[in-house]
Formats: C-alpha cells, structure tokens, sequence
C-alpha cells in the first residue's frame, strides 16, 4: 500500500511540476432558481471571449469572498463586463481583462443561496449542495460515490471552454476530498463537452497568515492524476488574489491553445 500512494504522490508531483508556471516555462523551449439559465447563458457574453465555470467549497466556505476580491482588485484583474440580470443561487457571468489585454468571462457556481452560505460559515456546518444530485454506482464490490450535474447546471457546462475548482485548502477545516473529486468529475464529465478543457484548480485559504495544506498535497487528496485534461494546481489567497494571476495565465493559454486546434 505504500508503495501505491508513493507511486501516486510522484505522479501528482510530477504533473504538477509540469503545469505550474516555472515548469511550464521551462518546457516551452431541479431548483426554480435555476430555470433561466439557457436564455442566461446567451446574454454571458460574446463568443469571441473564452467562458469558464467556477466552482467548489473555497467559494463558500472561506471568511474572505474570493469573488469579491476579484471584481474590486482593478490592478489585477478589470472588469469589463456585468450582466444584465443575475440569477439567484446560481451566481454570474462577469466579464474581466487580464494583462490590459485578454478578455475572459467567469461563471460562478454557487451550490445554495447566500443566505445558507452564511448560515453555514457561521454554523461551522455543510450547506446542502443543489448542483448535485447522487447515483449509487458499484466499482467491484464496493459502492462508489458518483454524481451528476442538475440539467440547468450542464448547460453551463456544455457552453464553457474550461473550469476553475476553488478547493478550500485551510489545514484547520475538514474536508471530504472524495466527495470534491466526485463533483469534479461530474462537471468535467466528457459527455458534456470536450474532453481535453482545462481544470486550474485553487488550492485557496482565505487570507494570509492562515495555515494552508501545501498545494501539492491537495492535489494528491483530489487524486488528479485520474484525470485526463489539461490541469493545475495553484496556491492562491482570497484577501490578496495571490497566485490567481498564474493560474488565469496558464487557463487562457491552454484554453486558446485547445480552441486553435
């Protein structure tokens, strides 16, 4: 057993070695609230700018609203766009500039209202999640956790050019890290797009000071090395955006790189 995980820790290690920044350098050389969604997804934005679902407990569950941060944060990233209307509990597409030069759109996923966010913050409790909705499923003899996405939520997915996982990597939370990677694959499932959209992941915590679990090991926790897109990893601070604008980075280049093929 041992030699299993280790062997898994290098692969995660290895793969996130060549997808972080200086890596990658180097290797150069059925809930009402969501029934609008499909008219929605039309008014985002144009086609012309990259679109990409975000999702995950770092949205919900840090002190510090990362969101938030990144509409008010103009020297890192502008925003260019809102959209005529919002949908209650399922969030917004926002429309930002990176680098005073490419345009992204981001739709934030929220699993409940702002209200139950708040009410399980302050309760230190799991809000239920409404994007998901669980299937029994038996791998041998054992049952697996699989999910799918609600039909609203699999239009976004069938629309977007990649994903951004915001994992809540604060040491003193608990996680259930099988149950993130469940949601995962849900929303990457390649029934619902391309197969090959990338997966930046943010290893998040919501402000400095606070004890983060390393990066690398939550990406060994989520298992990514069981999936089959492009993927990164990246430590990322709520308060300060730290981190995020590798992350963007590698996410657009990756995402124009597959859109180009």
């Amino acid at each position: 057993m041992h030699c299993t995980i280790t062997w898994q820790f290098a692969s995660v290690l290895h793969r996130y070695k060549k997808s972080c920044p200086q890596g990658r350098r180097s290797l150069k050389s059925s809930r009402p609230r969501y029934g609008a969604v499909a008219s929605f997804l039309q008014s985002l934005v144009t086609q012309a700018e990259p679109r990409f679902a975000m999702f995950g407990p770092g949205l919900e569950e840090l002190d510090n609203s990362l969101v938030q941060k990144m509409m008010t944060c103009p020297e890192i990233l502008l925003v260019t766009g809102l959209p005529q209307r919002q949908i209650h509990g399922i969030g917004s597409g926002i429309s930002f500039q990176f680098n005073n030069n490419q345009k992204f759109n981001i739709l934030t996923l929220y699993s409940t209202t702002s209200v139950e966010r708040r009410r399980a913050r302050a309760e230190q409790a799991v809000a239920v999640n409404r994007m998901f909705y669980l299937e029994n499923s038996t791998v041998g003899n054992q049952q697996a956790v699989h999910y799918n996405v609600i039909p609203q939520v699999k239009k976004v997915c069938e629309v977007v050019d990649g994903f951004i996982y915001v994992a809540n990597a604060e040491a003193h939370k608990k996680h259930d890290r099988q149950e993130d990677l469940a949601r995962i694959l849900a929303m990457t499932d390649p029934s619902l797009g391309p197969p090959n959209r990338p997966l930046l992941v943010l290893s998040c915590v919501s402000h400095v000071g606070v004890k983060r679990i390393p990066c690398v090991y939550v990406a060994h926790q989520l298992q990514l090395n069981l999936l089959h897109q492009p993927w990164m990893m990246q430590d990322t601070v709520a308060a300060t955006l730290a981190g995020l604008p590798s992350g963007i980075e590698w996410l657009l280049e990756v995402a124009d790189c597959k859109n180009a093929q």
